[in-house]
């Protein structure tokens, strides 16, 4: 066992205390797809003590071009990646702690799992801003570290939010920003995602071994098919009246006003889901950028509806959103996370 992380230890910034750090760590990774997969299987050989993996999803075809933990016999039974995830990462290192967890990470879930276990690092792989205002108040009321990343086509972003020295995700936003592009709507190329999982792996690994100087503190951006690069920081937007991170945090995005409200309707094998704040869509837009994916695309003044094999998804103006064919809350989530982020 010495020998695994023999190379890791030479690098004088871990060395063997490092080593001894992160093996008595815990990391809970929100999201098990391309992101989550990445920093997973990279923490997993760096000898984490302990992680933990939260997805609602299930492995599909078109995962596998990019979600590199899985394989076809995961698409073929359709299993549920924080499963198919565990096994494959205990095949990769059986010493470390592994839960999976199958289920949403909403706020009434995180709080409870953080609260109760305290993780040393939260690892956003998430694929919408709902829940990650979610973890930005869970991190900031709890006091934990959270490593942001989102990435969709070449293009590529992330900074990591520490309670009592950055600022956070609210401070950045605002407000949780409005549908845009997602790997099912603009595609993604997977050196856009390895090279985010990078990014926030080293920066976990620098929380892991308490090197909080090596932080980059910069939020990163690129685009690596017009070869652009940024890294700005963002310490000016800290609000002190922040809600979250400001002198009299109420925690918004932990209170049910705030969270995304589904309703299965009564009747109509349909489920509607609303989000917590109104966004307004520009409906010919948007049937645009559906029909460009080869999707069967409709609109008119009022909605937009989208025919996906055997279900149909209904958007409306103001942003709420009819999924046709599933009375399953959790399955309409993931069809209008996927489709409007």
């Amino acid at each position: 066992m010495n020998e695994r992380y023999s190379r890791q230890q030479l690098f004088a910034p871990i060395g063997e205390e490092g080593q001894k750090k992160i093996r008595e760590k815990h990391v809970v990774l929100i999201g098990a797809g391309a992101l989550g997969t990445g920093n997973a299987e990279a923490l997993v050989r760096a000898g984490i003590g302990k992680l933990t993996i939260i997805d609602r999803d299930y492995v599909e075809w078109s995962n596998l071009q990019r979600q590199q933990l899985y394989g076809e016999s995961d698409a073929k039974e359709r299993l549920p990646k924080a499963i198919a995830a565990k096994r494959r990462l205990k095949q990769v290192n059986s010493d470390v702690n592994i839960e999976a967890i199958v289920g949403d990470a909403g706020a009434e879930e995180l709080e409870a799992l953080i609260g109760e276990q305290r993780p040393h690092v939260l690892i956003d792989a998430t694929d919408n801003f709902d829940t990650r205002m979610i973890v930005n108040d869970v991190a900031y009321k709890y006091g934990i570290p959270w490593i942001y990343g989102a990435c969709v086509g070449s293009y590529g972003l992330s900074y990591a939010f520490i309670p009592g020295r950055t600022p956070c995700l609210y401070c950045l936003l605002e407000t949780v920003p409005q549908g845009g592009l997602t790997c099912d709507t603009a595609g993604i190329i997977s050196p856009a995602v390895q090279m985010v999982v990078s990014y926030q792996t080293a920066e976990a690994l620098k929380i892991l071994v308490e090197d909080w100087g090596a932080l980059r503190g910069k939020l990163v951006s690129f685009d690596l098919w017009t070869n652009e690069y940024a890294a700005i920081r963002i310490d000016a937007v800290k609000r002190d009246d922040c809600p979250t991170c400001g002198h009299d945090p109420s925690y918004p995005f932990l209170s049910y006003e705030q969270q995304t409200k589904t309703a299965v309707l009564c009747g109509r094998d349909s489920v509607q889901i609303r989000p917590p704040s109104r966004r307004q869509y520009d409906l010919d837009e948007l049937a645009v950028l559906f029909r460009r994916q080869g999707l069967q695309a409709e609109a008119n003044p009022y909605l937009v509806s989208v025919s996906l094999d055997d279900k149909r998804l209904v958007v409306f103006g103001d942003g709420r959103a009819l999924v046709h064919g599933t009375k399953d809350v959790q399955e309409a989530k993931t069809i209008y996370y996927r489709y409007l982020g």
